[in-house]
């Protein structure tokens, strides 16, 4: 996947290999931070090097401890923000993580899970295909995990395995990998313009060096050397292959209606910030307003709290009066 550094980010990921053809005016996807969002997004016909990507980069989010309040900020506005979608009940909105072992999606599911109210939000972690699973087209064991109106879904990997895994060890032919990448396409489609499902999806870019210390971290601590396996080593001989993989499920997938984001992950804090701040902005953009109330509420007021707010002023009234002060006085 390439270990080099790099002084910058691209402005947009793959501009040397861009396409000529302008996206259309009324597709530019969501206004937040230009630049940022430049650098982090694959815009449609580009491709991207990831070895031209430096997994350190992490603009002026220079620490944790300067990230925080940042971060802080942005969870309670995607939980606004959830309170909103599930009231209005009209769109929703899915979640796809994708990178290789150890670049942190669980990190940033927690991180997100935070800032959600659970009753509104599912988590799907797609783990190899079931033999049922298998006898049914490879978008089967999907559909069903996908968000209702008012609900956030994530994936943790997702339908992109099948242009993956199953690529690099050659699992199926290659003119069945290939015809994949036009029907995940219409599947993403699908689901915007049949259920108003804004669609995100973040590779979480780590170096070959940065997975193997996370590696060995696992190994050190207790609580978490049960994520270990032999697999996840022996990947590691595969690391190039995954990279030619990434690079071209990125180019092929990333559309204005379900856009990646190459998302630098060596510091985690960044990796947070930019995923909560991509979710934030998106959820404004949606322009999303609660539903008017079908009660009367003029008339709840006058019958209800009209007529307590009454009782209580002429007890009120009452207990000032001179008569009951002079009898308070006289006890």
């Amino acid at each position: 996947m390439g270990t080099q550094n790099v002084e910058r980010i691209p402005v947009s990921f793959g501009e040397q290999h861009r396409d000529p053809t302008p996206a259309p005016e009324e597709t530019v996807p969501w206004g937040f931070e230009p630049e940022l969002y430049r650098k982090l997004m694959v815009e449609p016909g580009n491709r991207v090097r990831l070895g031209t990507i430096d997994p350190n980069y992490c603009g002026e989010c220079e620490s944790y401890e300067r990230s925080l309040p940042v971060l802080q900020a942005e969870l309670e506005k995607i939980d606004r923000l959830q309170y909103l979608m599930h009231a209005e009940g009209k769109r929703s909105l899915l979640i796809v993580l994708q990178g290789v072992d150890a670049s942190g999606k669980d990190g940033v599911i927690r991180h997100i899970l935070s800032g959600l109210n659970p009753a509104g939000c599912r988590l799907t972690a797609f783990k190899q295909p079931t033999p049922l699973e298998l006898s049914h087209d490879f978008l089967w064991r999907v559909h069903p995990h996908v968000p209702n109106r008012g609900e956030v879904a994530i994936f943790n990997r997702s339908h992109y395995e099948d242009v993956l895994a199953v690529r690099v060890h050659q699992l199926v032919p290659s003119n069945v990998w290939l015809q994949r990448y036009g029907l995940i396409n219409d599947f993403e489609k699908l689901l915007g313009a049949g259920n108003n499902t804004a669609v995100l999806k973040f590779f979480l870019h780590i170096s070959k060096e940065e997975q193997l210390v996370r590696f060995k971290r696992r190994l050190d601590d207790p609580w978490r050397r049960w994520k270990i396996s032999e697999a996840d080593y022996q990947e590691r001989s595969h690391w190039d292959e995954y990279a030619a993989a990434f690079e071209e499920m990125l180019y092929r997938t990333s559309t204005w209606h379900a856009p990646w984001f190459v998302v630098p992950s060596n510091n985690k804090w960044f990796r947070d910030l930019a995923v909560s701040k991509i979710i934030t902005r998106t959820l404004e953009d949606l322009d999303m307003k609660f539903p008017e109330p079908i009660a009367d509420l003029a008339r709840i007021r006058h019958q209800f709290h009209a007529a307590a707010a009454a009782s209580v002023g002429a007890g009120t009234e009452a207990e000032s009066s001179p008569q009951k002060k002079q009898q308070v006085a006289s006890e």
